[in-house]
């Protein structure tokens, strides 16, 4: 399903991908990971003007050489290393793309784009920490984007809890995290909306499936009685 939000055109791919078109024509990608049902099953679109990748787990060269063209612009965290990753046989910067390495809390104007990065991070304390308080994402191996494009801004968190920082982002279409385990769970997420305010939310990170569907509509109505506008993306 193509959801229309003013200026531009949402769809969520599976799992983390999400695809942003603008009314120009400008084509977002964010974490086209290699688990994505759409973008490593034949599809070979070679359409998208931005890739971000906001993590390890969700950089995939073969998704990224499908998705991008000869003057595409890829972002992806400094983190990133290929010799840690399983399936990725390429590092970033041997990428045939223009690849910047980004950490949190930059800002950059790229042609009629801008976009910023947030923190993404998980507390050592918190639900998603090993038993030696470890956290399933540390501060410094990820991020989150920021991205303004038409007039519309799109938050998209990458794998992290909610932070005190995002509270302060002025965000008109909020794409949620929901699936919990190694990033907010619908609770969490529908508590950031209300802070945010956003114009709209679209959740992402969640599976279709029958068990899932009563936490994903449940998801949808703790936003929905708070006043904000939310879909679900199928």
């Amino acid at each position: 399903m193509t959801v229309r939000f003013g200026a531009i055109t949402v769809d969520w791919l599976g799992r983390a991908t999400v695809r942003l078109e603008g009314e120009t024509g400008t084509v977002i990608y964010a974490d086209p990971g290699p688990e994505t049902d759409g973008i490593v099953d034949g599809q070979d679109p070679r359409d998208g003007d931005l890739i971000l990748v906001t993590h390890g787990a969700h950089y995939d060269p073969d998704s990224i050489h499908r998705l991008a063209h000869e003057n595409s612009i890829v972002v992806v965290h400094e983190s990133i290393d290929a010799e840690t990753i399983d399936w990725a046989a390429e590092q970033p910067d041997a990428l045939p793309f223009e690849v910047a390495r980004v950490q949190e809390n930059e800002s950059f104007i790229l042609g009629p784009l801008d976009l910023s990065t947030t923190p993404a991070d998980t507390e050592p304390d918190g639900s998603r920490a090993d038993g030696r308080g470890r956290p399933d994402h540390p501060s410094g191996e990820g991020c989150g984007f920021l991205v303004t494009i038409d007039g519309i801004t799109a938050f998209w968190p990458g794998n992290t809890d909610p932070l005190p920082a995002h509270d302060e982002l002025a965000v008109d279409l909020f794409l949620a995290p929901i699936g919990g385990g190694p990033t907010m769970d619908r609770h969490e997420a529908a508590a950031l909306a209300t802070r945010l305010d956003p114009d709209l939310v679209l959740p992402v990170r969640y599976e279709t499936t029958d068990a899932r569907t009563a936490e994903d509509e449940a998801f949808v109505v703790d936003v929905a009685i708070r006043g904000i506008p939310v879909v679900l993306d199928r």
